[in-house]
């Protein structure tokens, strides 16, 4: 990993979510992404670095992800990512809020992020690709995927997902949106082999495993 990176991973709630603080050591910029509405701890985390947070990010809109607007967009007038595609339910209202597609780039200090739509969970999922690290939201977990069967949600898109994720780097490290697995992070590779939605080959036996 670049060592001029930051990730630190903040486990919150009684749905064991993770909010990540993500940032750039030289120019001290930082984002946080899929901000619980714990905001206390994570302003407590980021207090603990040379990091400023000055962006918000959301790998979609579902409420446990996004609970922390009230204080980053509402009170602190942060600017606030989520995709283009995002379900008309999910798409919280705040001021700061932009919108991205596929592909699209967002730049911290002297890195970028990009933008990967990843729907099936909800149409408008993205995964944050930062210096090889994917944020998934609740597109992929380390031992399962996201459920498909909320408003907006498909099975069968949520596979294509899967198979768009499974082309990046074996060692991408995947840093998912919940603590839904034996560890709370995962190299690629490893998942491509122990993950069992995405061993599966066809699309017929995801759906089947999937229900």
């Amino acid at each position: 990993m670049n060592k001029q990176i930051f990730i630190q991973q903040i486990q919150l709630g009684n749905m064991a979510n993770f909010s990540y603080i993500v940032g750039d050591k030289t120019s001290g910029k930082a984002a946080v992404i899929d901000p619980h509405d714990e905001t206390d701890t994570i302003e407590a985390a980021a207090a603990k670095t040379n990091l400023s947070i000055g962006a918000v990010l959301l790998t979609h809109g579902h409420y446990d992800h996004t609970g922390g607007l009230k204080y980053y967009a509402d009170k602190l007038k942060l600017p606030v990512t989520l995709s283009a595609d995002e379900y008309f339910l999910y798409v919280p209202h705040c001021t700061t809020l932009s919108r991205v597609k596929d592909n699209d780039r967002i730049q911290l200090g002297s890195f970028t992020i990009e933008c990967l739509h990843t729907p099936g969970h909800t149409p408008g999922c993205i995964s944050f690709l930062f210096e090889g690290n994917l944020f998934t939201g609740d597109t992929l977990f380390v031992d399962a995927v996201g459920r498909t069967d909320l408003p907006g949600g498909d099975a069968a898109t949520l596979f294509k997902s899967l198979q768009k994720i499974k082309q990046l780097p074996d060692a991408t490290i995947i840093w998912p949106g919940h603590d839904y697995g034996s560890v709370a992070s995962q190299t690629l590779k490893t998942l491509k082999l122990e993950n069992p939605f995405l061993t599966c080959k066809t699309q017929k036996d995801f759906l089947s495993l999937a229900g």
